[in-house]
């Protein structure tokens, strides 16, 4: 059995309907903390358990008869962030599971700028010293927090953002693609995954071309200065503390924790990656 956390999330839902394409459904599990939004995959024959990282006893039954779990890493951060990841690895360890894996972020660093990056740092080590055979997902930096920075620039024509450094922006469909083959072969990587990445990595200057190209409208790219950017969040409702770990990422970029292009992904899936410009212009589309 092979059990799936946060299948009801934007990651978590594309992996378990790319694993029901290689593994039999009876042989696939999903935790969620709202077992009505997994009806679709219980309808399929797909085993649904409720469960929460905050919750050890109701783990302890969303992970029954698992030989490898799959944890999602949640949205929290800091301390509550890892605290739940431990929850989640003590969980399986007690359920008998061989594997655990993780998905992590390409750059997981105990001294990285930004705080997810930290926490995913320290999960990490928790795996290694769980003492179960363990496999962390060293994901790219999502594709879609680069559309999720575009916003309105494709019709403002101005993208204004702090500093930046490359980025190797790759798509959740290819992530979670990946991700079900390494299920699906069973300890095919130990330890941490080289970085698993898009075909390219690009600044924002980058970015603001791509978007020019998509929509055929000049967008051109306008630096802040990271305490002119907070501001501007914080004015707009988000919360300080989201404010100063969405700043963190300019400061990581800008440190090159994002910069490694990879050929382990495409290995992964046979072919080239998602490019950034497919998912802007879905993005624009939609917008």
């Amino acid at each position: 059995m092979i059990i799936v956390t946060g299948a009801t999330g934007q990651l978590g839902r594309r992996i378990v309907e790319r694993l029901l394409d290689r593994v039999p459904a009876d042989r696939v599990g999903v935790s969620v903390r709202d077992p009505h939004r997994a009806r679709t995959f219980a309808d399929r024959g797909v085993r649904v358990r409720q469960g929460s990282f905050t919750d050890a006893a109701g783990l302890a039954h969303a992970f029954e008869g698992a030989s490898q779990v799959l944890l999602v890493s949640v949205d929290a951060m800091g301390e509550e962030c890892v605290r739940q990841h431990r929850t989640a690895i003590e969980a399986a360890v007690a359920a008998g599971a061989r594997r655990i894996l993780y998905t992590s972020q390409m750059g997981a660093s105990p001294t990285s700028h930004f705080q997810a990056c930290r926490d995913h740092a320290a999960t990490e080590e928790a795996l290694r010293a769980c003492g179960v055979p363990f496999t962390s997902l060293r994901n790219g930096f999502y594709a879609s927090s680069a559309a999720h920075f575009v916003g309105d620039a494709a019709t403002s024509g101005r993208l204004v953002l702090p500093a930046d450094g490359p980025v190797a922006w790759t798509a959740h469909a290819d992530l979670a693609e990946a991700t079900a083959a390494i299920l699906a072969d069973e300890g095919c990587f130990e330890g941490p995954t080289p970085p698993l990445t898009g075909g390219q990595a690009l600044t924002f200057e980058d970015v603001a071309a791509v978007v020019t190209e998509v929509t055929g409208r000049s967008t051109r790219r306008i630096t802040a200065s990271d305490e002119q950017f907070r501001g501007h969040l914080v004015d707009q409702g988000v919360p300080a503390v989201t404010a100063d770990r969405l700043v963190g990422i300019f400061a990581a970029s800008r440190a090159g924790e994002f910069a490694t292009v990879d050929p382990t992904l495409a290995a992964l899936l046979g072919r080239a990656p998602v490019s950034l410009g497919t998912v802007l212009r879905e993005h624009v589309s939609e917008g």
